[in-house]
């Protein structure tokens, strides 16, 4: 039987959000709202060079002009973009070695969320980098890629190994003027993942990417960057 509008609207208001749940893990949250501060901070944690804090400041100057807008013709509240915070991040290690130094509090996380990390590390086929709130914990066969000449890490990372490659592309295809999102993106993104696959190499295995917001009252702004 087929669902009316109006029927699939009551359904979901009704209905137990799956993945709602909340995974108790330490973490070091920002305070709420966006300044220039806020921007030079984020760049700061992620222990950036100076050329990346100053792109990510242009783009925040540029947002500050834009009006959000309005794409679709729907109802909806209006963000609140001074009401959330702009960086949360589990404590201990940015980034772990491997996947046996994950809290095993966040491999149950994204067991809940039908993402079997255990298999990841016996079966090949699929390499995933796992982002949780505002830093990727996590990516796996890393060295399997790199001897094919392929590069799968977080875009941090990336900015600190790769700086040549970022800095040459990023907001190539998207640049930070495009849209009021765009440039919000731009200045405040603090993780997501990178990719560069050589001319004429074909990546042996899919490639995936695992977000999770945990923390409430974060946004979760991270940057894919494939070349």
């Amino acid at each position: 039987m087929a669902y009316t509008e109006e029927q699939l609207k009551k359904e979901l208001e009704n209905k137990e959000y799956e993945y709602g749940f909340y995974t108790d893990i330490d973490s070091e949250t920002f305070p709420k709202g966006l300044s220039e501060e806020i921007v030079i901070q984020i760049s700061k944690k992620k222990n950036e060079p100076s050329w990346m804090t100053k792109w990510r400041l242009d783009a925040y100057n540029i947002w500050k002009e834009m009006e959000e807008p309005n794409w679709v013709n729907v109802k909806y509240k209006k963000p609140d973009f001074q009401a959330i915070s702009y960086y949360s991040a589990p404590k201990k290690k940015n980034k772990y070695k491997s996947l046996d130094e994950v809290d095993p509090e966040l491999i149950e996380t994204f067991k809940k969320l039908g993402i079997s990390i255990e298999e990841q590390k016996r079966l090949t086929g699929v390499a995933v980098d796992i982002v949780m709130d505002s830093v990727s914990v996590a990516t796996t066969f890393r060295k399997s890629l790199e001897k094919e000449g392929i590069i799968f890490c977080s875009i941090s990372e990336a900015i600190q190994k790769y700086p040549k490659l970022v800095k040459k592309y990023i907001g190539t295809v998207v640049p930070k003027k495009d849209n009021f999102y765009a440039a919000l993106n731009s200045a405040v993104f603090s993780d997501g993942s990178f990719c560069y696959i050589p001319k004429g190499v074909r990546c042996p295995m899919e490639l995936s990417t695992y977000f999770r917001i945990n923390q409430a009252g974060t946004g979760q702004f991270e940057r894919t960057l494939v070349i």
